[in-house]
């Protein structure tokens, strides 16, 4: 199979996205390693945190292709998704869309997922050859906005980030969403150091696509 296929079925067929944003590359290790351990293989670690292409180059070494998906977030430009991917990114996902991203993934056959908020945005994304819509900032919407954006677009593929929790996640799937982006809810247990709950968290998370998905 194609490696850009591959790489998005995979993502698709857990559902889950862990979006790993902390202070320091050691506590961003240790969140992704909670995350997988949970069930998550596809980590998504944001170009906030210090030193964020060293962390993606420490788990690409120590995990390997069937336990890891790992993937860069918070890219703004094309220049830090050539930094991510030469470090070992299999995925590129923007909180917005830049033309120039999409052309770089598009030349080396990585995903990309860019955020959109409208339908304008989302049209010019999938015309630019996108491969999955990051809904963002999620919390803006209800998971009813799935079903309102696919009406006219129903060949969309929607990843909602931001304001996805366990109260509301079983939603979004049901609603048409190929997958979920979890941040906040995994990376506040991480902020006091209690990566049992991250892993715990992960794995509900996890379960509830599952549930969803039946």
């Amino acid at each position: 199979m194609i490696k850009k296929l591959e790489t998005l079925k995979r993502i698709i067929d857990v559902g889950v996205v862990a979006v790993v944003r902390c202070n320091n590359k050691e506590q961003a290790i240790k969140t992704s390693e909670a995350c997988i351990k949970g069930g998550i293989p596809a980590i998504e670690v944001t170009f906030t945190v210090p030193n964020a292409h060293l962390v993606l180059q420490n788990l690409r070494e120590n995990f390997s292709k069937e336990e890891l998906i790992i993937g860069a977030g918070t890219v703004l430009d094309s220049e830090t998704a050539r930094i991510a991917i030469l470090h070992g990114a299999e995925y590129i996902v923007s909180p917005g869309f830049d033309l120039k991203t999409a052309k770089l993934c598009n030349r080396y056959g990585v995903p990309y997922m860019a955020g959109c908020m409208t339908i304008t945005e989302v049209i010019t994304a999938l015309e630019s050859g996108v491969d999955i819509i990051k809904l963002f900032p999620g919390s803006n919407f209800s998971p009813s906005i799935v079903k309102d954006i696919k009406a006219p677009l129903p060949q969309t593929p929607i990843m909602p980030t931001g304001g996805v929790s366990l109260d509301n996640v079983q939603q979004w799937i049901e609603n048409g969403c190929v997958a979920v982006g979890i941040g906040s809810a995994l990376n506040k247990p991480a902020d006091n150091g209690d990566y049992d709950k991250v892993s715990e968290l992960a794995a509900q998370f996890v379960q509830a696509v599952k549930v969803a998905r039946k």
